[in-house]
């Protein structure tokens, strides 16, 4: 109870009863933060800050109005106050619009020159240039362990630059069954999820990686193609997630997953312009063409932090694509992994049975009266779905 007093006296920043929002900012070389202070009857219940992007060229009465704006456009609850550092571009229209999100009651935004307001309104400043600054600190540590693994991966690779775009590829299966392939790119060492891609396998029958890799190389080189062909190119935006090269391709998995990727990148005549590495999970090895041993980046080096990074995003992504896609197929598909049934056979067994608990019931002898099923086949099936 003592401390509960204690807490309660320090929330308590007036005896006045009216609910405010104290808005303030701090900017330095294109950044901006906004830091807002949230007082309900007199009592600081929180504070939240926020970065705005693209602020670089405006004024900051124009950085206020918008922020302003945006804020209050889906704010749950508008209070009585505004407090602010100075006064906004179009004020009067802003403060019209408050009251019409405020029925019955009316919204002031003011600019305190004195007594408390104006120290909440200074104290909401100092916490966003403290709150810039540390962000600013850690932005720069990110930066510097991302251009240190990109240039150890340049050095591990013998690559002729860091590389600045990664593209990473992985496939996602369940025996073969609503097979997808995924394609993350990341740049200068942060995922550009806006650019992520996935595949659904439509060439490959049964569970066979590397011939889904090959399909979804093969989808995304010639999608590149397409973008530089001129007649194709006419009147259409290319994909930015397709229209660029990336300075390092990295498949899931080791020589197998690298060999089909060789090809694909050797039929678009793209082997020497395009650097290419599979990464085996087992022992965390790299694997190039051309090179019979395995290459390992230290084991806490940034390098292999990043790669792992890459690689996990991409199985990450790939799994949520295929649970979403097996979700949709239904038990019905455990057929399609059996070899030799097609969708014609698959069809006239579940018109036969009624569903997959009826086929696996079912003597072979009667599965095998079915039209193009022979009693090797339907024991076959029996045993698969057992």
């Amino acid at each position: 109870q003592a401390i509960d007093r204690v807490v309660e006296r320090q929330k308590v920043i007036s005896t006045d009863q009216t609910d405010s929002d104290v808005i303030a900012m701090a900017r330095a070389d294109g950044e901006a933060c906004v830091q807002v202070f949230f007082i309900r009857s007199g009592k600081l219940i929180g504070r939240e800050y926020f970065v705005l992007e693209g602020t670089g060229d405006e004024a900051d009465e124009e950085v206020l109005a918008e922020f302003v704006k945006q804020f209050y456009a889906q704010a749950a609850f508008v209070p009585d106050k505004v407090l602010l550092p100075e006064e906004l571009v179009e004020a009067q229209i802003i403060s019209q619009w408050l009251n019409s999100r405020k029925p019955g009651e009316s919204v002031e935004i003011t600019v305190p020159h004195q007594d408390l307001n104006q120290q909440l309104v200074e104290m909401a400043a100092e916490n966003a240039v403290e709150t810039l600054n540390a962000l600013r600190t850690r932005w720069e540590a990110d930066k510097n362990r991302q251009t240190v693994a990109l240039s150890e991966l340049q050095e591990a690779l013998d690559l002729p630059e860091p590389p600045g775009r990664i593209e990473c590829y992985d496939i996602s299966t369940t025996q073969g069954v609503a097979s997808v392939g995924s394609m993350v790119v990341f740049e200068h060492g942060t995922p550009e999820k806006k650019l992520y891609r996935r595949f659904n396998i439509k060439s490959v029958l049964g569970q066979d990686d590397f011939a889904s890799m090959e399909e979804v190389l093969n989808r995304r080189f010639r999608r590149w193609h397409a973008a530089h062909e001129t007649q194709e190119g006419v009147g259409k935006k290319p994909d930015p997630a397709f229209s660029i090269l990336p300075d390092l391709l990295l498949v899931d998995g080791g020589k197998g997953q690298l060999s089909r990727a060789v090809a694909v990148l050797e039929a678009y005549n793209l082997l020497d312009r395009v650097p290419v590495a599979g990464l085996a999970k087992e022992h965390e090895e790299l694997f190039v063409p051309n090179q019979h041993e395995s290459i390992f980046l230290e084991r806490h080096s940034q390098g292999l932090y990043l790669l792992q990074r890459i690689r996990d995003e991409a199985h990450r992504f790939a799994i949520t694509a295929h649970r979403k896609r097996r979700s949709k197929q239904g038990l019905a598909s455990r057929l399609d992994v059996i070899p030799g049934i097609g969708p014609g056979r698959r069809k006239a067994l579940l018109n036969t049975f009624g569903s997959i608990e009826g086929i696996k019931n079912a003597p072979a002898e009667k599965i095998a009266e079915i039209k193009g099923i022979t009693l090797e086949l339907a024991q076959n099936i029996k045993l698969q779905l057992e």
